[in-house]
């Protein structure tokens, strides 16, 4: 491998805890989180996947399961050892899913994923925040040296961000975040260009180091996405579970809330599910009957994912 080029591998390791999707992040040189990070050993790893797995089984003592390759990153100037002339740096990244995954090493800690991006969160509500980011992004609309761009800014600040009667769609994940890089407005962007940003300058979200918080994005996004046709949700909780658990599930990390009878009839009807013959009666209400994943429904559908979903208000 030429000296030029520095391969690494990066994971976003998501798991819902407590009604809200987390991700396992450890602190840089500057304390700012990043993604669990190691360098790829063309001598010793025989695929990127086994590497990304040994080097996280050493940092937290645990096994990943399920694990798929997200998304390549190599944009010039992405990491500040190559801005300091160090070599190209070209990273993998992996998106793995677990129930319980332990930060045990690295000074490792579970953050919740809406920290990072909080417009994306509609659970409760329309996202306060979304107000003073489409000021934000007005201004920098008006700032466009010709009518042309001006005009292309605001559709793009409309069409990502559900403002000027465009409606919200949760799939947009990474476009916003990249919108609000490119506007100026997170502290990343300031980063990039070796500045710091202003007292006054609107930033939004918490930061990461690097560009990690484009990789989460981009991992959140390809989640939400394939939540539609493969049963992802089902690597996020327990083995049995009541539906009101995997409702939850569902909407934490949609960032949406879902209409319960329609939800509950599509995961039925669907055979994703099936009844166990026990209760669960601590519920903290009623006891609720506990299901399972029905596995038998790989075979027999394409996409066995929770297809279109009803969401309240949308």
């Amino acid at each position: 491998m030429s000296g030029d080029l520095t391969v690494g591998l990066n994971a976003v390791i998501i798991s819902v805890r407590e009604d809200a999707p987390r991700v396992l992040t450890v602190s840089d040189e500057s304390d700012l989180p990043m993604l669990p990070s190691g360098a790829f050993d063309p001598e010793q790893d025989r695929t990127l996947e086994l590497g990304l797995r040994d080097w996280v089984r050493r940092q937290t003592g645990r096994e990943l399961g399920y694990v798929e390759q997200l998304y390549t990153f190599g944009d010039q100037g992405r990491d500040p050892r190559e801005r300091a002339g160090g070599p190209r740096m070209l990273s993998v990244a992996y998106l793995a899913l677990t129930q319980d995954l332990p930060a045990e090493a690295a000074g490792g800690r579970w953050m919740g994923c809406y920290g990072f991006l909080p417009w994306e969160d509609w659970r409760h509500d329309r996202p306060a925040i979304l107000d003073p980011i489409g000021e934000a992004l007005a201004a920098w609309a008006r700032q466009g040296r010709a009518r042309k761009e001006r005009e292309r800014r605001t559709e793009r600040t409309e069409i990502c961000f559900g403002l000027g009667g465009a409606g919200w769609d949760g799939y947009r994940v990474l476009e916003r975040y990249e919108l609000l890089y490119e506007a100026g407005l997170t502290a990343e962007s300031w980063f990039d260009r070796g500045a710091r940003p202003s007292a006054e300058a609107p930033l939004f979200g918490k930061p990461m180091a690097h560009d990690h918080r484009r990789i989460l994005a981009t991992g959140l996004a390809r989640l939400r996405g394939k939540l539609r046709y493969r049963p992802l949700v089902f690597e996020l909780v327990e083995e049995q579970f009541t539906l009101a658990q995997l409702q939850r599930v569902v909407e934490a990390l949609a960032g949406l809330p879902l209409h319960t009878q329609n939800f509950r009839r599509l995961v039925e009807r669907g055979g994703l599910v099936e009844k166990t013959g026990r209760i669960d009666t601590h519920t903290g209400g009623r006891p609720a009957e506990l299901y399972r994943f029905r596995r038998e429904v790989l075979r027999e559908r394409r996409a066995p994912g929770v297809g279109a979903l009803s969401y309240r208000g949308r």
